[in-house]
């Protein structure tokens, strides 16, 4: 990651606004590097201009001319993480290919004035901005709005309100619904306390740049800090546990801890995500935080009758190549759909990155027809095949203990450790059951929804299921590929006649080719500490609890209760 980081900001200096020759070669050098369109303009800023919201509100922007266009299409990027940071590198990229870009604090951020309050103001704060733009005599009324994660969300809250000044988004690994608790009750943990840690941060004064980046964006030294948080009891107070100080807005949060809560209701915006018909990019991730919530949005979509086009790569939250990715796929939709150009966009609405065999795949929409949904049955003895189980199969038991949770490794993180790794320390624990396939004879290529339906029965009402696929190779390293847990209380799942209770487990998507060689493992676990918060086995609110039970587990496998894998083969 240190090595990333330096090539980062060595691009960004390489990227610096100016002029003249030395300036010209640079931009050449940066195309080439990023394998980008050549630029056609130099570029101007105008630094610190006021923007002033309806209530009064001042945020602060920078913005970007392309010299030599009396007029141009426009883009708007509003962020929490600093206008004069990475985003300058961002804003020149495009306003050297013909675009204004608007880059703004977010309110309440760096210079903006007002209050931060995560998600609460960026629907009217969006919906001005873009207002104010279309005013400017060097904008040409077209407008667009990119950017990532949160950057991303703010362009589903201006888009939420109908506004007639935004004519095209690219929303990249981000989702519509960012915050709050989710529907299943329980907490984010990880991605929680490091976001929290990132935004305090970045402003603290006391901490050198190099202090600020290492907490902001690198594990090792953001783990210092979060770990403080990830058994720290109630959650309501980890916020102190790790920043050493109380976060206004997590306290808001933690007196606001139920899904439905009218707090969120309010800025869950996939209500409205039907009615937005913004052209519209979505940009995503194998192995990122959002990816579920990004392929609802874009099913709703659809289901709408809208068109977006879908991206989905080998990334994760904080890769440097989704980003660039990001900028690429972003300068073809915006010169498309601001410009006029046609001929700039891809002919497949959906690309997606088949891993596994390392090639792009084309489609007309998502998931792409399978050729079979194949169930591969938990077998005795760890094993996993296509056969059905026995009648006289003995089920599998294992005890999850809250007060030594059984722990994540890699998957889709908002941290440097995500993505794919080696699970067999993992894999080893008596609270972590597997089944693994024999060797693979031919690849075995998985595209679409992947699902696990697991007959189960608990000692508690209160509990976790969790699943995840592996890719075992022939030297034994089992590689995670994608996971989904099922958050048990009283009236869900589908209770059997001998009291054993049907679950499904939404293990995410993916598109994989195992090869030959290779086995499928899967891993049956009642946790993945602390990307997600443990389940105390008590049904106390998740923010707010204390007490810990721990929950004996069985899982059945047998051909009255015939447990699988649920696979979409193409």
């Amino acid at each position: 990651m240190a090595n990333s980081l330096k090539k980062l900001l060595g691009l960004a200096a390489l990227t610096a606004v100016g002029g003249g020759i030395a300036y010209l070669k640079r931009r050449q050098l940066i195309a080439q590097l990023l394998k980008l369109p050549p630029p056609v303009n130099e570029v101007a800023r105008e630094p610190g201009v006021a923007i002033t919201m309806p209530d009064g509100v001042t945020l602060k922007a920078d913005v970007y001319h392309p010299l030599g266009l009396a007029t141009a299409p426009t883009i708007l990027t509003r962020t929490p993480y600093n206008r004069k940071s990475i985003n300058q590198f961002f804003a020149t990229l495009f306003a050297e290919r013909g675009f204004n870009v608007v880059s703004q604090d977010v309110r309440g951020r760096f210079g903006s004035d007002g209050r931060f309050e995560p998600y609460v103001h960026e629907a009217a704060d969006g919906e001005a901005t873009l207002a104010w733009i279309a005013e400017q005599p060097w904008s040409n009324g077209r407008i667009g709005m990119w950017g990532q994660s949160y950057v991303g969300f703010v362009q589903w809250a201006a888009a939420s309100t109908g506004t007639p000044h935004l004519h095209a988004m690219l929303p990249a690994i981000t989702q519509s619904n960012l915050g709050g608790p989710n529907d299943h009750g329980f907490m984010w943990l990880d991605r929680t306390l490091r976001w929290i840690l990132l935004l305090d941060a970045m402003m603290d004064r006391s901490l050198s740049a190099w202090e600020k980046m290492g907490l902001s964006y690198y594990a090792p030294e953001q783990n210092k800090r979060v770990s403080a948080g990830w058994n720290h009891l109630p959650l309501a107070t980890a916020d102190a546990a790790v920043l050493g100080h109380s976060q206004d807005f997590y306290q808001i949060w933690a007196q606001h801890y139920a899904p439905d809560d009218p707090y969120w209701q309010a800025v869950d915006l996939r209500r409205k995500v039907p009615q937005i018909g913004v052209p519209m990019h979505l940009v995503a991730g194998w192995y990122d935080i959002f990816l579920r919530g990004q392929l609802a949005d874009y099913a709703a979509l659809r289901q709408a009758g809208h068109e977006p086009y879908l991206t989905i790569g080998p990334w994760t939250h904080m890769a440097f190549p989704g980003m660039l990715a990001a900028v690429r796929e972003g300068l073809a939709w915006f010169s498309a759909k601001l410009k006029g150009d046609a001929g700039a966009i891809r002919p497949y609405p959906v690309q997606i990155y088949l891993q596994g065999a390392n090639k792009w795949l084309g489609y007309e929409s998502w998931p792409p027809p399978a050729e079979q949904e194949a169930a591969f049955y938990l077998q005795p003895l760890g094993e996993l095949s296509t056969d059905e189980p026995p009648t006289d199969a003995p089920p599998d038991q294992y005890r999850y203990d809250p007060a030594d949770p059984t722990p994540n490794l890699g998957g889709a993180l908002l941290s440097t450790e995500a993505g794919p790794v080696d699970n067999r320390p993992l894999e080893a624990r008596p609270d972590v059951l597997t089944y693994t396939t024999e060797p693979l004879t031919a690849p075995l290529t998985v595209i679409g929804h992947v699902r696990l339906r697991l007959f189960v029965r608990s000692s508690l009402e209160f509990t976790d299921f969790y699943g995840r696929l592996c890719d075992v190779w022939e030297d034994g390293r089992s590689l995670n590929v994608c996971d989904g847990l099922f958050r048990i209380q009283p009236g869900r799942g589908e209770p059997q006649p001998d009291g054993s209770l049907l679950i499904e487990v939404d293990m995410t998507a993916t598109a994989y080719q195992f090869q030959p060689g290779h086995r499928l493992r899967l891993q049956v676990s009642s946790g993945a500490h602390p990307r997600i918060s443990r389940n105390l086995g008590t049904g106390d609110p998740v923010m707010h609890g204390t007490a810990m039970h721990a929950a004996n587990q069985t899982i059945y496998h047998d051909s009255d209760h015939p447990s699988a894998l649920i696979l979409p083969l193409t």
